[in-house]
């Protein structure tokens, strides 16, 4: 994922993203941590607490770090909690606490993945505000009586909190976490998501590319296979 100085339109609703970066230039993060990979690394792991240089040994860290989280959020959040902008801060630094000084606060510096630009670190602040007060505060707790509208629920948080990204790193894994917390609030298992990272990683992202027009369903159809999939684990 580049760091970049990217163009930004910001609409009504808080989020609109232009997609003519220009990766020629990098943006200016001289000094922020969080923008510095670690020594002997080659530029494939961020600088971290544990001086860990290895992608391999990172990847396994921090999925035990996830793992060891999701157990402490289970018993943190009940069926009636809803969820605000500081949660989603709390769930990326008790995750990611013990390996990055700057788990758990909004990125400074801004980012695109594969010419796709994501919401502008200086509006980030307002965004998750905007992004509590409308979209968190409608669908938390998630306890709708329908399978379909809890799909709904579930796919426009998880879509609008991976459009705008507020962490350097982390972001769908954290939006991850929060599907599964509202599967468990709505009476459902705790969400299987191996599939869509291996099979199905395009048809994903084109599902958060369409939630830019508001068009959620891509990621309903993905969430809807994502619940028969994991239902029929448990069976």
């Amino acid at each position: 994922m580049l760091v970049v100085i990217t163009g930004m339109k910001i609409r009504s609703r808080g989020i609109s993203l232009q997609r003519d970066v220009k990766t020629g230039r990098r943006y200016e993060t001289d000094g922020l941590v969080e923008a510095q990979y670690q020594p002997r690394s080659h530029g494939r792991v961020l600088r971290n607490l544990l001086g860990i240089a290895g992608k391999r040994e990172m990847d396994r860290t921090e999925l035990a770090e996830q793992l060891r989280t999701m157990a402490e959020l289970v018993e943190r959040y009940d069926q009636d909690h809803r969820f605000t902008a500081d949660d989603i801060c709390g769930i990326h630094r008790i995750w990611l606490g013990p390996v990055y000084a700057w788990a758990g606060k909004y990125r400074k510096v801004d980012l695109t993945k594969g010419g796709f630009t994501f919401a502008a670190a200086v509006h980030l602040p307002r965004l998750m505000a905007d992004f509590e007060k409308s979209t968190l505060s409608e669908y938390t707790p998630c306890k709708s009586g329908s399978v379909e509208a809890i799909i709904r629920a579930i796919s426009v948080v998880h879509t609008e909190l991976v459009l705008i990204h507020p962490f350097r790193e982390g972001n769908g894994r954290v939006a991850r976490m929060m599907a599964s917390l509202m599967s468990l609030q709505a009476g459902l298992p705790a969400l299987d998501f191996g599939s869509v990272r291996a099979r199905e990683r395009q048809e994903y992202f084109a599902a958060v590319q369409a939630g830019v027009g508001r068009d959620y369903r891509p990621m309903e159809r993905i969430f809807t296979s994502v619940i028969r999939r994991t239902s029929r684990k448990r069976d």
